[in-house]
């Protein structure tokens, strides 16, 4: 992974990420969030996949069911957000669409993905902290505004 932070004013800090062959997507993201101790921010990504993982968010089970995307994929887009956790952790919160050889879609919460032959991330880092909250009765952690 490389990464070059190509922006930066009082309001808001831009890093490029980019990710190599091989290496697993959400994990690297993850890593790299706390590493540079990033608290909030916004993301959006392209590139491929050699195989992922999507998540469904099934309310009554309050749990992911997965998705298996065994082959490359394009990554037409992926979006999503990052916030300190319960944990005291930064977290990644991302959705995203693959497009499969055939021109179908499948798309879900990323929950892995390995790169091939890239991953372009643009993450832009405001001047705050988010704090993602697990809530109970859905069985998931959401960012709670109203605390900071």
């Amino acid at each position: 992974m490389k990464s070059k932070r190509v922006g930066a004013d009082e309001e808001a800090q831009v890093h490029v990420v980019v990710l190599d062959t091989g290496e697993e997507a959400f994990g690297a993201l993850s890593r790299f969030v706390n590493e540079a101790n990033i608290s909030a921010a916004s993301l959006t990504a392209i590139g491929a996949f050699k195989r992922a993982t999507v998540g469904w968010f099934d309310v009554a089970s309050k749990s992911y069911r997965k998705i298996e995307v065994n082959e490359q994929c394009e990554v037409l887009s992926a979006i999503g957000d990052v916030a300190v956790g319960d944990d005291g952790k930064s977290s990644l919160h991302v959705h995203i669409v693959l497009g499969l050889a055939d021109g179908s879609t499948r798309g879900g919460h990323l929950l892995a993905g390995t790169v091939r032959p890239t991953l372009e991330v643009i993450l832009t880092e405001v001047p705050s902290t988010l704090r993602r909250r697990r809530r109970a009765e859905l069985g998931i952690a959401l960012i709670d505004l109203g605390s900071g």
